[in-house]
């Protein structure tokens, strides 16, 4: 009788089937749980995106100034799997690698498998929060939470020339002076033939610190032929309370700025990384409407140059631009040519690159202030490399990159101005 082929020996080895002691293939521990705490956390979805190449590793500036795993992307999700898979708990030592992270994303523009590396940072810092001593979780909640009230940090920044002399050396040397413009009318009108009608968000700290690049935002807008409305009741959007740890306020103020700009056909952000940020808000939040208005929002350099401007009939005499790229507008909202397209209308400019001008400068939000060391390593080194291209002035569209690179120049003794994209333009219209 014939063998039948299909028949197999259950007592046989199947070759491959077999690990050495020890080995086992990639993947939960049987009888181990997750060891989150309650609330957000890195899904299993994200973490098996990885798939630990470390192509990512020498463009993480974090990696690059250190040399150590535990500071890389690569280092910081095997992190997040030892806890999702139960063989480690989110303690000090996991917090730390955690808070020296940027979030700067640039791990993601080269990453083949599309780790969504920015919202699994997010979601690991709400689990190290409650690790944190009861004085800096106070300070931190006490920060945000000014930050959320308009009227608190009116206060707040009327009072800043009297705090000021109470304030470390290092954060008064990094703190600009508060703005002394006018606020925005809630109504702007078109010069000339009417094209539309455009919300602008003003921000939290855009508006008190750098208030000049909303004012020169909206006359340029007005100057080419939109009618830019500034609702009176916005306030943050969220953008620092996500990036620390604290989502549940970050959806609060996501919520209240969708209601604030609801029936606005476009929103207009002069802020790189809180356009960034609200762009993602369909995921942060997960309801239609959050995903509808995503959709509507867009980095107001971005929609000049997609619309189109008239160049100014003059410029501002013969001047060396250094243009900056912060890292929410070049990796998430992947922004990089439009700046340069909108300067390039200005007569007699000249645009320089700055040398690694990809390279995260160090203010990434809070991180100035709660990592000093890591950030003025970065921040020296951007200054340097702006100041080596000879320019007198920098575009940058982002506040938090405009006060690192100011404190970073006025160290090295340059008196280069950074001013944001539009206002470089305002001032070659004449305003």
């Amino acid at each position: 009788m014939t063998e039948d082929p299909t028949a197999r020996d259950a007592s046989a080895a199947i070759l491959g089937a077999e690990l050495p002691e020890g080995a086992r293939f990639v993947g939960p521990i049987p009888g181990l749980a997750p060891r989150w705490r309650e609330g957000d956390h890195p899904t299993d979805a994200d973490l098996a995106t990885c798939v630990a190449c470390g192509l990512c590793l020498p463009h993480c500036p974090t990696y690059r100034l250190t040399g150590e795993e535990s500071a890389s992307p690569r280092g910081r999700i095997a992190a997040m799997r030892l806890v999702a898979e139960g063989r480690a708990d989110p303690d000090a030592t996991f917090a730390r690698f955690m808070d020296l992270c940027l979030a700067c994303r640039a791990c993601e523009d080269v990453c083949p498998s599309h780790v969504p590396y920015g919202r699994m940072i997010e979601a690991a810092r709400v689990q190290i929060e409650p690790l944190r001593p009861a004085p800096e979780r106070w300070l931190r909640r006490l920060g945000l939470g000014v930050l959320a009230r308009p009227r608190l940090l009116s206060l707040a920044v009327r009072l800043q020339p009297l705090a000021r002399q109470f304030l470390p050396a290092r954060t008064r040397r990094l703190l600009p002076r508060r703005s002394r413009e006018r606020r925005l009318p809630p109504v702007l009108e078109p010069r000339g033939e009417p094209r539309g009608t455009v919300a602008l968000l003003t921000g939290c700290v855009q508006d008190r610190w750098y208030r000049s690049a909303n004012l020169a935002a909206a006359r340029v807008l007005a100057r080419g032929g939109w009618r830019v409305l500034v609702p009176r009741d916005q306030a943050c959007c969220g953008a620092l309370h996500a990036h620390h740890g604290h989502l549940d306020a970050a959806r609060a103020l996501a919520e209240r700025t969708i209601t604030t700009f609801r029936g606005a056909d476009a929103v207009l952000v002069t802020s790189a990384a809180c356009a960034a940020h609200l762009s993602e808000v369909g995921h942060l939040l997960g309801t239609p409407e959050a995903h509808a208005f995503a959709e509507r929002v867009e980095d107001v350099v971005r929609f000049l140059a997609r619309n189109g401007l008239e160049p100014p009939p003059a410029g501002l005499g013969p001047v060396r631009v250094a243009v900056h790229d912060a890292c929410h507008a070049l990796r998430v909202s992947k922004i990089r040519e439009e700046p340069r397209a909108l300067l390039a209308l200005v007569p007699d400019l000249e645009l320089v690159e700055i040398p690694s001008g990809d390279v995260c400068c160090g203010a990434a939000g809070l991180y100035t202030v709660l990592q000093p060391e890591t950030s003025d390593a970065l921040m020296r080194a951007k200054a340097e490399a702006v100041a080596a291209t000879g320019a007198t002035l920098v575009a940058s569209a982002n506040p938090g990159c405009t006060l690192q690179i100011s404190a970073g120049l006025r160290a090295l003794g340059s008196d280069a101005e950074v001013l944001h994209p539009v206002e470089i333009l305002d001032r070659a219209y004449g305003r």
